[in-house]
C-alpha cells in the first residue's frame, strides 16, 4: 500500500474519480497570516490542478505573497472519499476568459447556460488568473478501500473491519 504523501496515489481509482469532480476546497494563508479555506471550481489536466480565478481578488494577492496551499476534494455521501493535495501554486494572468474557466462553467452550469454566462462576462478588460498546482504531496482516504488516516483509533478500524 502506498504511503500518504506519495504522488503515485494520484493513480488510485479514488483519486482518479475525485479529480473528475468540479468542486474543491482551497486552503491558503491570508495577508494577515491567518488561514483561509474557500470553495473553488477546478480542472485536472492530468498533471496539474487548475483553479481559474478573476484578477484583482484578495485570493490572488495572498497567493502571490504565499504560494503554499492545500486542496481537498471529497464526497459527502456514504463513507467519505477524500483527496488531499499540497504544494506551491503558480499564477499566470491573462486577458479574457481562461479556457479552463470556460470548461468548468459549462460543466457546472450546463452547455447552454454556461455559454450564456461566458458571453455575458467576456468583455474587454476582463482579466483572469490561472492558478496551477502540481502537487508535491498527495493523500487519499477511502474507508471502502480501507485507506484510513494515519493513527486512526483501533475501535474505528475494527468497526470498518480493518483492525490489525
Amino acid at each position: 500500500m502506498l504511503s500518504q504523501g506519495d504522488l503515485k496515489l494520484l493513480d488510485t481509482s479514488t483519486a482518479k474519480h475525485l479529480l473528475t469532480l468540479s468542486l474543491a476546497r482551497l486552503a491558503y494563508t491570508g495577508k494577515d497570516g491567518t488561514p483561509r479555506l474557500i470553495p473553488v471550481n477546478f480542472l485536472w489536466t492530468g498533471d496539474e490542478l487548475v483553479i481559474p480565478a478573476f484578477a484583482g481578488t484578495y485570493k490572488i494577492r495572498d497567493l502571490r505573497a504565499r504560494p503554499d496551499v492545500a486542496v481537498c476534494v471529497d464526497t459527502a455521501d456514504g463513507p467519505p472519499k477524500v483527496l488531499m493535495l499540497r504544494g506551491q501554486v503558480t499564477l499566470a494572468e491573462v486577458e479574457g476568459v481562461l479556457p479552463e474557466y470556460a470548461v468548468t462553467q459549462r460543466s457546472v452550469m450546463g452547455p447552454e447556460a454556461g455559454d450564456a454566462y461566458l458571453a455575458a462576462i467576456d468583455k474587454p478588460g476582463l482579466r483572469m488568473v490561472r492558478i496551477g498546482l502540481r502537487p508535491t504531496w498527495v493523500g487519499v482516504l477511502d474507508f471502502q478501500e480501507q485507506r484510513f488516516p494515519e493513527r486512526t483509533p483501533e475501535p474505528v478500524l475494527a468497526a470498518f473491519g480493518a483492525a490489525s
